[in-house]
């Protein structure tokens, strides 16, 4: 394997928010997890839960994970030939870019794969997420529903009131359209409702490895890299 470069000194002075001391711990860390494992992997993820990620960080130990400043870890890894701490890394930080991360491992390729392709989790959508269906309830009786919930309730937007102390629709209620945002109100609602519209899911976009680089994402390829 050739020398490693990746004790050569790096400026970070683009922003403060972190401090330049934070960013070259993450850069040094990204650069000595690259030493000690054999393929690196960029995925992109959408929903992010921190709970369930850490979860699925849990079944893959002692693998590393990074997620943060695409920035900092395209520094980590080299942007270009010239600056690259491993032949080839500079093609992986060229897809470090939106909701993405880094993935250290030296499990077999086939295990990385069926982990990240398989799993998947489902959770309440937050507000300003894509509406994955329509949810509309009938006017009647919500016995779901205590009636200590029905001033909570009109403050949501639901035109209801009390009956015999049971909480009713007084006419039918559209809680959010597919294909829309969701409001804050039709969020909480849902909540609610018990109805779960995020899925957690992680994609591999490529995998390096000093023998050899793969793409995984469709509609890619390593053109993508030089003109990214």
């Amino acid at each position: 394997m050739p020398k490693s470069k990746r004790d050569r000194p790096v400026t970070l002075s683009k922003t403060k928010k972190k401090g330049k001391e934070h960013k070259e711990v993450i850069v040094n860390s990204i650069r000595n997890a690259v030493e000690n494992y054999k393929s690196i992997y960029v995925f992109s993820f959408e929903n992010m839960r921190n709970l369930k990620f850490k979860e699925f960080r849990e079944q893959i130990k002692p693998s590393r994970f990074f997620l943060g400043s695409n920035k900092v870890m395209q520094v980590a890894l080299g942007r270009s030939v010239s600056d690259e701490t491993q032949p080839g890394l500079h093609k992986v930080s060229k897809f470090l870019c939106g909701n993405t991360g880094l993935f250290l491992t030296n499990m077999p390729k086939e295990e990385v794969e069926t982990l990240f392709n398989k799993y998947e989790d489902y959770d309440f959508a937050r507000t300003g997420s894509t509406a994955t269906e329509k949810v509309e309830l009938p006017e009647g009786p919500l016995e779901q529903f205590t009636h200590e919930m029905e001033p909570f309730l009109r403050k949501q937007g639901m035109p209801v009131r009390l009956n015999k102390g049971v909480v009713e629709l007084v006419s039918d209620f559209v809680v959010c359209e597919e294909g829309k945002p969701l409001s804050p109100e039709s969020a909480r609602i849902l909540r609610l409702l018990g109805i779960k519209m995020a899925t957690f899911k992680l994609h591999l976009i490529c995998r390096w490895s000093a023998e050899d680089f793969e793409l995984y994402r469709e509609g890619l390829d390593e053109s993508d890299v030089e003109s990214a």
